[in-house]
């Protein structure tokens, strides 16, 4: 007998709408002195929080902002970005979250593709876009505004909230239009399935043009409670983290699934203040040990569903089918469907589907969102389901598991990428006439790999065109090896056969430098350290750290490592600035200033 779909418990049902910037606004009333947003360097009490908003909420009103109109917001994570982001939504308008990480082509192609006209910065990051015909407001001295003080338009259940962009499939990233009914679902429920109230102090991870950081940001200012930003240096430090959140005692936390596999694992205080570690944004491979003083929840949904559609405790079962992804959320439809769009039974794999109160608007100026949001067939009142592309079955009790994917859309580290955005990218580069990309390797060791035909018979360097790369894509989305090929193999239907492109190998991947030996007993140790943590053997002191299959997780593995053997304390951006092995061991000698260190043990 066919399942049938699942739907989380309708918990606030209620004709009257109560905007999240208002439901801040009541929370903060007589909390005005409380740090409602702390970092490292600055913090913002409630009061400070509503004034710094309110100011910035005028300045966008004088600019023409009202119901529904987009607003760039180019910050770094910060307390500032959420004074910011409050402020567009006092006004009524929906932000847009603009990592200043990504490259300048990136972000201008977001505010023309959004049709943003005004935009709030800093003076640091103003210099990470170039369009024109943008209005920017200084977040630190937005300027007067109108001496006619404009009333706000309290927004409505369907005005847009945000719109934040993902990967696409087309070769260029789309943007994601939530409503606020959508925004506020998210919130009552985390409050309500979490038991958030004002005297917890919560953390906030994910940066910020992640949607992940919508869902860590507004639960928790609506509930009067005080969130902590980690600091960068630390976030893909598990041991560290784990210090971080005991010190500062959060009792409730967010990591992504790979980050959140290696908190587990750690040693914690029975009387640790955690009392919710959350995780999501990929498949989560460990069950958490008996031991561990706090719940592990773990979370799934695309951003077409505002951050999360199912959640659900994970135990110590020792389950060979793995961790499931739970229920669906309240107000959240969830049903799995075969390819005509039936239900499946217990245990078969479908396709999932999300709809309910959690469902975006659409993509912007996307033909795409008629292809994935389409009308339910089960009932009149289910409205749109998304098509998400996943794959998961019910399991015994009706949890869900999830499987993979049923395209070529890939997840590495948590990150949603689809590859045929960078092989776009890649395409522009003038020596390049075709190009393919797959991910290599297990869930911890999985690589993003590029496979190059030149133009010519001399392939352009690695080293160059991963700074070719750099300039178009987010980090995470640039491969960490570059396979040469003399032809793509393809399907018989004249597609890419990625299931018969070769795995790198010594004699296809493109290095720059040939092998040579150590100099120096910095070179030596960190070709050692550089050896294990990689599992890379051959390895010269010209090739490039994230070239060799590093990335910013095992960056902050070797920063440890460095730490531990030398002594001194590199930075991440060392490993970006110029990321060769000589050049890395030339910056731990740098910074050791000459002093001996401990040799390895034989």
């Amino acid at each position: 007998m066919p399942s049938p779909k699942i739907s989380g418990p309708k918990l606030w049902r209620d004709n009257s709408f109560f905007s999240v910037p208002a439901l801040i606004s009541a929370a903060g009333w007589e909390r005005a002195q409380v740090p409602a947003i702390s970092s490292s360097s600055e913090v913002l009490t409630y009061g400070e929080l509503q004034r710094r908003a309110k100011k910035l909420m005028n300045s966008l009103l004088s600019a023409g902002v009202r119901r529904d109109v987009p607003v760039g917001v180019l910050l770094n994570r910060s307390p500032s970005f959420v004074a910011a982001g409050l402020a567009v939504l006092m006004a009524g308008g929906a932000y847009v979250p603009l990592d200043p990480a990504y490259p300048v082509e990136r972000i201008d192609f977001m505010l023309k593709d959004a049709g943003v006209q005004t935009g709030i910065t800093d003076r640091h990051c103003r210099q990470f876009s170039k369009m024109e015909g943008v209005t920017w407001l200084d977040v630190d001295d937005p300027g007067s505004h109108s001496l006619r003080q404009i009333e706000p338009e309290e927004p409505g259940a369907h005005d847009l909230a945000y719109l934040v962009y993902t990967s696409g499939s087309t070769g260029r990233p789309k943007g994601v239009q939530i409503e606020h009914s959508a925004l506020l679902n998210l919130v009552n429920w985390h409050i309500h399935a979490f038991g958030v109230s004002a005297t917890d102090r919560a953390s906030q991870y994910a940066s910020v043009g992640f949607d992940a950081a919508v869902w860590e940001i507004w639960p928790y200012l609506v509930a009067g409670a005080s969130l902590f930003m980690i600091d960068d240096s630390i976030r893909n430090n598990a041991p560290a983290l784990r210090d971080w959140l005991k010190d500062n005692r959060i009792s409730i936390a967010f990591a992504p699934t790979p980050i959140a596999e290696q908190l587990i694992q750690l040693e914690w205080p029975k009387d640790v203040v955690l009392r919710v570690l959350l995780t999501g944004g990929d498949k989560l491979h460990r069950d958490p040990p008996s031991s561990l003083p706090f719940k592990f929840v773990n979370n799934y949904g695309p951003t077409e569903a505002t951050v999360v559609a199912t959640s659900g405790e994970v135990h110590s079962t020792g389950d060979l089918v793995g961790p499931s992804i739970g229920r669906p959320i309240r107000n959240v439809i969830v049903r799995i469907l075969d390819d005509r769009m039936q239900p499946v039974p217990e245990g078969v794999p479908g396709e999932i589907y999300v709809g309910g109160e959690g469902l975006a608007r659409g993509y912007v100026n996307r033909e795409l969102t008629a292809q994935a949001f389409v009308a339910s067939p089960f009932a009149e009142d289910e409205g749109r389901l998304y098509k998400t592309g996943d794959i998961g079955f019910y399991m015994p009790g009706g949890e869900i598991a999830f499987v993979g994917r049923n395209d070529d859309q890939i997840k590495i580290r948590g990150f949603r990428i689809e590859p045929n955005e960078i092989v776009a990218a890649l395409n522009k580069h003038p020596a390049v006439q075709s190009s393919a990309v797959k991910a290599v390797g297990s869930f911890e060791d999985k690589k993003l790999v590029a496979y190059i035909v030149p133009v010519s018979e001399k392939s352009p360097g690695a080293t160059e065109l991963l700074a070719f790369l750099r300039g178009l894509l987010p980090e995470y989305m640039v491969p960490t090896l570059f396979v040469r090929c003399d032809v793509l193999p393809m399907t018989a239907n004249g597609k890419v056969d990625r299931s018969a492109l070769p795995d790198p190998a010594a004699s296809n991947i493109l290095r720059d430098a040939a092998f040579d030996s150590p100099q120096t007993q910095y070179q030596r140790k960190l070709l050692s350290i550089l050896k294990r943590l990689l599992k890379v053997e051959d390895i010269s002191l010209g090739d490039n750290f994230f070239l060799l299959g590093g990335h910013s997780l095992l960056g902050a593995q070797l920063i440890v490592e460095v730490k531990k053997s030398f002594g001194v304390e590199l930075a991440l951006i060392d490993l970006f600035d110029n990321g060769t092995v000589i050049a890395i061991a030339e910056r731990v000698e740098q910074l050791s200033q000459g002093k001996c260190f401990e040799s390895e043990a034989a």
